[in-house]
């Protein structure tokens, strides 16, 4: 337990976690137009997936990954095809009127926002890349089941305060009339992102 390097573990998991990227402009996206309950459980989404690839790499499924490049392939397409899906609902939205109603849940269920948390998580592979290197290279190879539990844990919390954090900024009262008046200019702005975001992942390899 002693050869573990938390602080450089968290540090690189915190700057991860909390840069912007799909996960969190999807939280801030859902957060913003449907309020905190809908961005809470989207980020609950999220964070299942990340529970999901870290409990995978930390027990080898990382390296099963590596040395199977079509298998990471698979994950890289889905994930490219899903955010170009995101993109073109952003774009798609960024032209329909809107109208400030602060519980707005028609067209999109609790259900509805964890799945889609899940999916951009799970088809992400910039977050298999980032949990396999963590365990590959941040982690000693002699450390025992109970220290990987517990590096599994403590990004996990890290990670739920980050998420959470960003559904609850983002579904502030202020923060969502701010974004309704500026709705078509988030919106194109989110359409590009996850845009660019998908056709960098389709463009990007195993090595990248």
């Amino acid at each position: 337990m002693q050869d573990i390097h938390y602080g450089l573990i968290m540090i690189a998991a915190l700057i991860a976690t909390g840069s912007p990227g799909p996960a969190t402009l999807a939280i801030a996206g859902t957060s913003m137009n449907f309020g905190h309950r809908h961005g809470i459980v989207m980020a609950l989404g999220i964070l299942t997936g990340s529970f999901i690839w870290s409990f995978s790499a930390a027990f080898g499924m990382a390296a099963l990954m590596y040395a199977n490049a079509w298998l990471f392939d698979i994950f890289r397409y889905f994930g490219a095809a899903y955010l170009l899906y995101l993109a073109y609902k952003s774009f798609k939205s960024a032209l329909s009127p809107k109208e400030l109603i602060l519980e707005r849940t028609v067209g999109f269920s609790i259900r509805s926002a964890y799945l889609r948390g899940l999916a951009i998580h799970l088809t992400n592979p910039k977050v298999i890349l980032f949990f396999g290197a963590l365990y590959s290279m941040g982690v000693p190879s002699t450390v025992g089941i109970d220290g990987l539990l517990s590096i599994i844990f403590l990004v996990g919390i890290q990670s739920a305060c980050l998420f959470i954090g960003y559904a609850l900024l983002f579904s502030y009262a202020p923060v969502r009339h701010f974004y309704f008046k500026m709705s078509r200019v988030f919106d194109t702005a989110f359409a590009f992102f996850f845009g660019v975001a998908g056709i960098k992942i389709l463009l990007s390899k195993l090595t990248a």
